[in-house]
């Protein structure tokens, strides 16, 4: 029984790393995507889907079965949360929805045969593996945040340029994007995204919102707040955007004063609970055996 229960295991943790491994093995190659998203014809589409694919197909279709039956059915919160994170993809959601039922079966078997305690091993395995995908993506979002938010003066900076040169609203903002690709490639994601739902004939209003409730971030959301009224009252973009870029390198300074200001209670408990015992021995610990060797003399 011992024998079966280890084969059992090992059948199991394999047929999960195959399951991880399918998406990354049977993605299609380069050519393939590109074909893929540069036909368009109105002609009857006779191509054959090529067995990978096939297999590919029913594999996510077998997960997307595996999560409405646990509950984990897509949402708009998480293709919204996906797409903050840059993870624009149609099977991103299926990929990510995988994970979230795979981990914890992962950190189960794991703890199964690593831990002792096997009661407490899948507890704690199953609840790192449910927590990990979410963590995982929650830090990226932070990440991708935090990049945006850096490079948006940049932007606004490059913006004014372009309109000074005479260049329009729409095309200045897909010159940026052009310009940031290497320096700000998630700005130039969100801004071709951006230049791409308005030839689809969403309004530019509605895009623009689109933009701030994907990113997410708060200058992101001023530099859209500025942009609609601007449009709607028919006020001078640029000078706006002067004073939009002023405001929030002002914003920076202060959160650089900020964290500096706070640097000096942080470093407090490192300094009294690792420095100063340190000091307290070089310079004490002399003394200290200096005074003991007196006493002892005195005491013979």
């Amino acid at each position: 029984m011992e024998m079966l229960f280890y084969v059992a295991i090992a059948l199991c943790f394999f047929l999960t790393i195959a399951l991880m491994m399918t998406p990354v093995l049977l993605r299609p190659s380069r050519v393939e995507t590109r074909l893929l998203g540069v036909v368009d014809t109105t002609r009857k589409d006779e191509r054959r889907i090529g067995e990978k694919e096939r297999l590919e197909e029913q594999m996510l279709a077998i997960v997307r079965r595996l999560t409405a039956m646990v509950g984990l059915s897509q949402d708009e919160q998480l293709k919204l949360r996906l797409a903050s994170a840059g993870l624009r993809s149609a099977r991103c959601a299926d990929f990510y929805s995988a994970v979230r039922v795979i981990a914890p079966l992962a950190g189960i078997l794991i703890a199964t045969v690593v831990c002792t305690n096997t009661f407490m091993g899948v507890l704690v395995g199953g609840a790192i593996g449910y927590i990990a995908p979410d963590m995982w993506l929650r830090r990226r979002i932070k990440r991708r945040r935090e990049k945006i938010r850096k490079g948006i003066p940049d932007m606004i900076d490059l913006l004014m340029i372009c309109m000074d040169a005479g260049l329009g609203l729409d095309q200045g903002l897909l010159r940026v994007g052009q310009e940031l690709a290497f320096t700000q490639p998630e700005i130039c994601h969100e801004l071709t995204q951006l230049n791409l739902e308005q030839r689809a004939g969403k309004p530019r209003m509605e895009a623009w919102q689109s933009m701030a409730d994907r990113t997410q971030v708060e200058d992101i959301a001023s530099f859209v707040k500025m942009l609609v009224q601007a449009d709607r009252f028919g006020t001078p973009i640029l000078g706006a955007l002067n004073r939009l870029g002023s405001d929030i390198r002002l914003k920076r300074r202060q959160h650089a004063e900020e964290m500096a200001a706070k640097s000096k209670v942080k470093i407090l408990f490192p300094l009294v609970l690792f420095i100063f015992p340190c000091i307290f021995i070089v310079l004490l610990a002399p003394a200290l055996l200096n005074m003991g060797k007196i006493l002892t003399s005195i005491s013979k």
